[in-house]
């Protein structure tokens, strides 16, 4: 099977209620699902036989406290782009508002996943894996440039139209995010990619940029 015709995956992370959204794209068609449980999403990608996993969530807990170093080290052109920055696990569990719940459910979902998706280590294999990545970031690597985050659906939404794709299942901002996932999937597949980070706190993969600055 060529490159083309293989499917790859995106998946945006939210909290219990929202849950994940997921698009599998192959042949340059997306198709999408959502669900609660990750459980359920592997499966989705064990039944289409998804060869890479791009998810939208922290794959690691900071060391550090103040963020890890892959949040550290994301630039383009000399610019650092905007991103999220991850606290250590003790200090999330001692949140008491729930606002790491969407991370600790993408700890779920990676581990459920690490079963027949290695997370990425820092080196690309053949086989199947899955890594962190994020939308924002996406849209800077595809743009050459680092652009505002805010407002985000104009601009997420041209990256994927500019790059010839049909967006019309990308029904709201979380698909649409797991659409850009999908596609930073398939650029990774095809060796087109950038790692920042190390091993012990997680590497996040963006696509078609080279590391600068």
């Amino acid at each position: 099977m060529s490159l083309t015709n293989e499917t790859v995956v995106g998946i945006d992370v939210g909290g219990m209620k929202e849950g994940f959204h997921a698009i599998a794209l192959r042949a340059g068609v997306f198709e999408k699902m959502t669900s609660t449980d990750p459980a359920e999403i592997v499966e989705w990608c064990l039944n289409h036989k998804a060869k890479v996993v791009a998810v939208d969530a922290p794959c690691g807990w900071s060391e550090t406290g103040r963020s890890r170093q892959a949040e550290r080290d994301l630039a383009l052109a000399g610019r650092r782009i905007q991103c999220f920055m991850t606290p250590t696990r003790a200090q999330a569990l001692a949140n008491t508002k729930g606002f790491f719940a969407w991370v600790f459910n993408g700890e779920r979902l990676y581990q459920l996943l690490a079963r027949n998706y290695p997370v990425f280590d820092g080196k690309r294999h053949a086989g199947p894996c899955s890594f962190e990545t994020f939308p924002h970031g996406i849209v800077c690597c595809f743009s050459r440039k680092v652009v505002p985050a805010i407002p985000k659906v104009p601009s997420r939404r041209k990256a994927l139209i500019d790059r010839g794709f049909d967006i019309t299942p990308l029904t709201n901002i979380d698909f649409i995010d797991a659409g850009l996932c999908a596609v930073a999937a398939r650029e990774f597949r095809q060796g087109r990619f950038a790692s920042f980070g190390r091993k012990d706190e997680g590497f996040i993969v963006l696509p078609g940029c080279e590391r600068q600055g």
